[in-house]
């Protein structure tokens, strides 16, 4: 089932995808480019993973790290689909990464990768958008390049985990003005979904709604204001957002030691 929050006709909606249109709980059809999309679910955290691709890796000239490499996406960077991203000013290089989404059913706490599957809830696309200019040891929290407001656009759909036969062959592509920029499977991961939900439930609970970025394959570039990006990952739809300029009386940042961005 592909499931969307929405606003329509002044009304905040929760409704299913069905035949191209989105039927609320009172049976009313929306076109889906006739509403508002709001966030597909609303996460208590998101939890993002770096280097789970070899071929980003070796794009990025990172070595492929012996346990996952985690940090926090905070929920103040959210963004639904339709919405504009905000380009930092003075900022040199920002980018996007398609990523799986994986959306958590039910509360984990201690669960083995054999088991994990049962916790899932479903999947959605992410944006898990970059400012490169704060990177320089991916093994350092990368929070201040990940971090910003309007930095997690998610959905535009929550769909159930039963929909998905195998989230691990599933192609991702990312478009920026109609040009493919970046594409790849997700049968390319390194650590899986269960693998991922076994290590993090280990310390800590992983709870009904919250979602992992799963990470991204090779082939980032640099977006600008007044791009559109458009990922698209198999069987969950398409998530498109523009790029704006971040609001006028906004400072630039010290991103190293002497250097603004």
């Amino acid at each position: 089932m592909k499931t969307a929050n929405f606003m329509a006709r002044g009304r905040q909606h929760r409704g299913v995808l069905q035949g191209g249109l989105l039927i609320d709980a009172a049976g009313e059809a929306h076109h889906p480019d006739e509403v508002q999309f709001l966030l597909p679910v609303n996460p208590g955290k998101v939890i993002a993973l770096a280097l789970n691709y070899a071929d980003h890796n070796a794009e990025l000239g990172f070595k492929t790290p012996e346990e996952p490499v985690m940090f926090l996406k905070p929920n103040t960077s959210l963004l639904p689909h339709g919405g504009t991203v905000e380009y930092p000013r003075g900022a040199q290089f920002m980018h996007y990464e398609v990523e799986l989404g994986i959306v958590i059913g039910r509360d984990a706490r201690r669960v083995k990768a054999k088991d994990a599957e049962a916790y899932i809830g479903g999947y959605t696309i992410a944006n898990d958008l970059v400012v490169r200019d704060y990177v320089s040891n991916y093994y350092r929290p990368p929070m201040r390049a990940k971090g910003w407001d309007t930095f997690g656009p998610l959905g535009p759909y929550l769909v159930s985990a039963d929909e998905v036969p195998d989230p691990y062959n599933l192609g991702l592509r990312a478009f920026v003005n109609g040009d493919l920029r970046q594409e790849g499977n997700t049968r390319d991961m390194i650590l899986r979904g269960p693998e991922l939900i076994e290590f993090m439930s280990r310390f800590m609970t992983l709870q009904a709604g919250d979602v992992i970025l799963t990470g991204t394959p090779k082939g980032v570039s640099h977006v600008k204001p007044g791009d559109v990006m458009r990922l698209e990952i198999d069987g969950l739809g398409a998530l498109e957002n523009d790029v704006g300029w971040e609001s006028e009386d906004a400072e630039p940042l010290i991103a190293q030691e002497g250097q603004r961005i």
